[in-house]
């Protein structure tokens, strides 16, 4: 009694041709002949997309490219050698089969194996990653902002639901975690537009104003919404004090719900950790501390400097274009016309009329020997060796340099100074606090309503009124505007038929239409977390 063998018995997969090396369909990118071979197998999932299972290679030679179709042949041996390596599972196709010979004849119809499935679909995930170009996304922040007024108000009730705040933690999570992915593609794709612009001269000149238009948009998103989201994040406070740690631990409670009842605390633990961590990484986004800039922030920064740089390039380009040259770009000619200078006579003429150094001219000369030229005066065309010598000092011989070194200068104790500083730094941030509690309102008020400003206020009051006048358009009613640091946010609406407003300041009086206005110091709404945009 003889016993079979079953092939497929060893195979984890369960596909003739994979052998114990797990990465064997992958083999074929690393070939001569890889570009038929991706040609192949894109052919088989498409199949596998229109239910069809198995292929023969005739099926397979007709839905290759037409201009780029290569013999039956070699379709034929690429299926082999696909079939070898795993990514095709090869059977004898017996359906055609009229007579002995046609039995033993080689004939097989092919289709995608799991580990061929597993390769295209790991390499599509590659090509997917590798092309995707980030996108700065200012929709993102509203969204941001609303959930996280939701959780908010979530975290206010007695007893909020498991499963809306579990959802609404998913949400917030998926947004941000789609916010951060494509802010950082963007900056890299962005730099690599800044580097790579010599490839494409016109396209990157069409495209740097919308680009530097986009970013500008961004930015005033960011300074915005940014605060706004600042604000949100200081309110639901962190974990497990804050408001938030009661919504984190439901969501955690809900996420281990499911697991084995011997590994319950340590599921729940560990979903803990997880939504501390995540709600650690979107504060650390917003949210600046002593020594660390908040990551929106450095984005925020990231992004201006790259319009200067932008604009740096255009300019480069523009006088590259109006056919300016560098001094670089000279000595290169310069010595490709020494290359092609037909012997060492014309290299000698060459070398004499570029650089002038012909005549026996000397670079540093003294009273003395300047006398002696006087006297005696050497024509412009001789020779250096006809001419007369210079006398030099013994030191320059011996040093090269006339100069005598002495003691280095003692290192200045600056200790007083950056006391100074500190001391000024304090000052400045104390006058900045009054002014902002100063100017800060309850509410709603008139212009006219403010009260006489001191200098700083009054400074400050100015530069509030500038951003949001500058976000004035017309039509609009009311605008609102934040301080380029996020300290403070102006609310300004038009009053009809107010008459004229009245400031008064310490150096005269300022008039103008009146308006309804609320200051908001969001630099002390923050103070109770230790935390800044």
């Amino acid at each position: 009694m003889s016993s079979v063998t079953d092939p497929l018995a060893n195979s984890p997969t369960g596909d003739p041709g994979r052998d114990e090396e797990p990465y064997r369909p992958f083999a074929h990118l690393t070939t001569d002949n890889c570009a038929l071979y991706r040609q192949v197998v894109g052919v088989f999932v498409r199949a596998k997309q229109e239910f069809t299972v198995h292929l023969r290679p005739e099926d397979v030679h007709l839905g290759l490219p037409p201009d780029a179709r290569p013999p039956l042949e070699s379709v034929a041996t690429a299926l082999e050698r696909l079939a070898k390596w795993g990514n095709l599972r090869a059977d004898p196709d017996t359906s055609r089969v009229t007579a002995l010979e046609d039995f033993y004849r080689a004939r097989h119809i092919y289709q995608l194996t799991r580990a061929g499935e597993a390769a295209e679909e790991a390499l599509a995930a590659y090509d997917e990653a590798l092309g995707r170009r980030g996108e700065l996304q200012a929709v993102a922040l509203a969204d941001i902002t609303v959930q996280l007024r939701a959780l908010l108000a979530l975290a206010q009730r007695p007893e909020p639901d498991p499963a809306v705040a579990h959802l609404s933690l998913l949400s917030l999570v998926d947004r941000f975690s789609g916010l951060a992915e494509n802010a950082r593609a963007f900056m890299n794709s962005l730099q690599r537009t800044v580097d790579l612009h010599e490839a494409e001269v016109e396209v990157f000149l069409a495209y740097k104003q919308r680009l530097i238009e986009y970013l500008e948009r961004f930015i005033e998103d960011l300074v915005t919404r940014g605060s706004e989201i600042a604000g949100l994040l200081a309110e639901l406070g962190a974990p497990p004090e804050g408001p938030v740690g009661p919504l984190l631990r439901l969501a955690a409670e809900r996420e281990a719900s499911d697991a084995a009842p011997d590994a319950a605390a340590e599921a729940l633990a560990a979903a803990e950790r997880r939504w501390h961590g995540r709600w650690d990484g979107l504060r650390a986004w917003f949210l600046s501390v002593p020594g660390r800039n908040s990551q929106a922030k450095l984005l925020r920064s990231a992004a201006r400097q790259s319009i200067p740089q932008l604009l740096a390039v255009v300019q480069a380009l523009n006088e590259r274009r109006a056919g300016r040259s560098d001094r670089s770009a000279d000595f290169r000619e310069l010595a490709r016309w020494f290359a092609e200078a037909p012997d060492d006579e014309a290299r000698h003429r060459l070398w004499r009329s570029a650089f002038g150094l012909y005549s026996s001219r000397h670079l540093t000369i003294d009273q003395e020997s300047l006398a002696e030229q006087e006297a005696e005066p050497a024509p412009a065309a001789a020779s250096w060796y006809d001419a007369p010598g210079v006398r030099i000092s013994p030191q320059l011989r011996r040093t090269g340099s006339y100069e005598r070194r002495g003691r280095a200068r003692a290192v200045q104790d600056r200790t007083e100074a950056k006391a100074y500083l500190a001391e000024l730094s304090r000052k400045q941030a104390g006058q900045t606090a009054a002014a902002r509690a100063r100017l800060a309102t309850r509410g709603e008020v008139r212009l006219s309503d403010l009260g006489e400003l001191d200098r700083d206020a009054f400074r400050l009051f100015l530069l509030l009124l500038g951003d949001a006048l500058s976000a004035w358009r017309p039509g609009m009613e009311s605008v609102s505007a934040t301080t380029n640091d996020g300290t403070m946010e102006i609310k300004l609406t038009r009053l009809r038929g107010g008459g004229v407003a009245e400031i008064h300041t310490l150096d005269g009086i300022l008039r103008g239409p009146e308006h309804v206005v609320e200051i908001i110091d969001l630099a002390a709404q923050r103070e109770p977390v230790g935390s800044g945009w």
